[in-house]
Formats: C-alpha cells, structure tokens, sequence
C-alpha cells in the first residue's frame, strides 16, 4: 500500500527555557531517527534551536502519534539528563503542535524546518555547525 502522510511537528523545552546546547542538539537529531523508525516513522528533516525543535515526518498510516510524541520526548529527555548532556535538566513541555503537510508543501516545509536557526536567531544553538 502507497501511503504519503506527511507532519510538520514542533515541541518546545518546559517554559521554553533554552535547555538545547550544542552537545545536546547532537545527541537529539541522532537518535530522534532511531525512535521514529521503531514507530514506523522517517524524519525527513530536523531543525533544533535552543528553546524548541521542528521535525517534517513521514508517518506509517498505523503509526500511533500520540505514543512516538512520548517516546521521542520522554526517551530524549531522560537520555540527554542520564548522559548530562546539559547543565540544566531537560524538560519538555507538556503537549505538541502537529500540522499535516500536502505533497506539493513539502520542500518549502523542509527548508522552514531546516532553517529554524534564521527565524530564531537569538535561539540559534553556537557551536553545532549542522544545526546552525
């Protein structure tokens, strides 16, 4: 079956304090694709600032949303703080935002995600060169 769900996903840090740094980042565009494969899910872009994340995704059509959202956010944040990847603990805010993307959206999706660092310059990540 030939299915193209596509999903522009944002969440941001608890009371959008900026917990990423550039360790941290790293750690998070590498293994945010391994939990999204587990739940039949490709990320198709990545784009992280300080205080929040963007994600464009290709979903499975069984793919449960709410249980990759938990697992990406809860897996991350309780990964990142046992590796002490930041100086603060890393918390996530409570809920996410979820949009679908039409097949003619996607590029101009991608490159909104990808640039994240340019619509947020003062929660640009310094010292991740392939986060901006």
């Amino acid at each position: 079956m030939l299915h193209e769900l596509y999903s522009h996903i944002v969440w941001t840090t608890r009371w959008r304090a900026p917990l990423i740094n550039a360790e941290a980042a790293c750690f998070l565009a590498s293994v945010l694709p391994t939990i999204a494969a587990a739940e039949r899910t490709t990320i198709l872009e990545i784009g992280i600032v300080s205080t929040h994340l963007h994600l464009l995704v290709r979903l499975h059509p069984t793919t449960s949303i709410p249980r990759l959202l938990q697992r990406m956010k809860g897996g991350t944040a309780a990964s990142t703080n046992q590796q002490r990847l930041t100086t603060l603990e890393l918390r996530w805010a409570k809920g996410y935002s979820i949009h679908s993307v039409g097949k003619r959206a996607l590029e101009r999706t991608a490159e909104y995600v990808r640039t994240q660092h340019l619509h947020h310059p003062h929660e640009a990540i310094r010292g991740s060169s392939s986060l901006k």
